[in-house]
């Protein structure tokens, strides 16, 4: 006498509830991302047609056919009297002004920092209270003191003058100290004992563990010395040391007698221009997060 087995009933998949709450959050961000993308998308469309054709009749959703014309004008044809404030060439000293601009941030606000939490200084916590009090002191406040002494120093058209008055600031040496006050003490204990001197701790220790931090503030200072325009204004008057954000707005004003301003040439230039910070903040986003929230090291 054969048994037969006895049919397992195999349970239904269950279906998945869409929750109201998800709906409307996707809506939001849907809402949110079209909010950012289709004023872009514009100005996109703008790079297409003539300018003519832009003055007469404004934006509209007609893709035209002079995109390439317009990004080889942008990148390689010169606005200006001497031939050097090409794309190219704009888009070179905007990279030294935001990777230089971030690094000395990182570099100077490290050293300070670590000087503040690590050594026995008598002073200490009021040296850095002054130091964080320049805060309150943007570079537009201080723009007539800083221009007078770059142009007495001779830096006036310089990568030096671009950079170093606007390294001047507080915001990475806060956020470095308030990061080094989390490393536990027993870990400073161990490199003590180890034998290791105070370069060698900042070095092999202090830099490793503080690499989440480094990228957090290279995105926020590159992004911020990327799109300066009010100091490169006022410190550059030679043309082969324009910027993007300094070089599209000679470009737009262009206008003189019959001759009409490039708008799909700035346009193209204005969307160039955004390249960078995007692919610099998608690249760290991971470290940039980090960076700012976590307190365990």
């Amino acid at each position: 006498m054969s048994l037969s087995p006895t049919p397992v009933a195999t349970p239904r998949p269950r279906r998945r509830r869409i929750k109201l709450a998800n709906i409307m959050d996707h809506t939001v961000l849907i809402l949110g991302s079209l909010f950012m993308l289709i004023p872009l998308l514009v100005v996109l469309q703008m790079t297409t047609v003539l300018d003519i054709e832009l003055i007469k009749n404004g934006p509209s959703f007609h893709i035209g056919d002079q995109l390439g014309v317009n990004f080889e004008k942008a990148m390689f044809q010169a606005s200006g009297f001497s031939g050097e404030n090409t794309g190219v060439n704009m888009l070179k000293n905007s990279f030294i002004l935001g990777i230089g601009f971030a690094v000395g941030k990182i570099v100077i606000g490290m050293m300070a920092a670590y000087a503040i939490v690590y050594f026995r200084l008598r002073f200490a916590s009021l040296a850095f209270w002054m130091i964080f009090t320049t805060l309150l002191l943007p570079l537009e406040v201080r723009i007539l003191p800083s221009y007078e002494v770059v142009q007495s120093l001779g830096m006036i058209n310089t990568y030096q003058g671009l950079i170093i008055p606007l390294i001047a600031s507080a915001t990475a040496t806060f956020f470095f100290r308030q990061y080094f006050r989390s490393i536990p003490e027993e870990l400073v204990e161990a490199a003590r004992i180890d034998g290791a001197g105070p370069v060698k701790f900042f070095i092999d220790i202090l830099v490793p563990l503080s690499k989440t931090m480094i990228a957090a503030m290279f995105i926020i200072m590159f992004v911020y010395g990327w799109n300066q325009y009010l100091w490169p204004t006022m410190i550059t008057t030679d043309e082969a040391m324009f910027t993007l954000v300094r070089g599209m707005k000679q470009i737009t004003q262009s206008l003189d007698g019959t001759t009409i301003p490039e708008y799909g040439r700035a346009n193209l230039l204005a969307i160039i221009a955004m390249i960078p910070p995007v692919f610099v903040v998608i690249f760290f986003q991971s470290w940039f997060v980090k960076g700012l929230t976590e307190s365990d090291k």
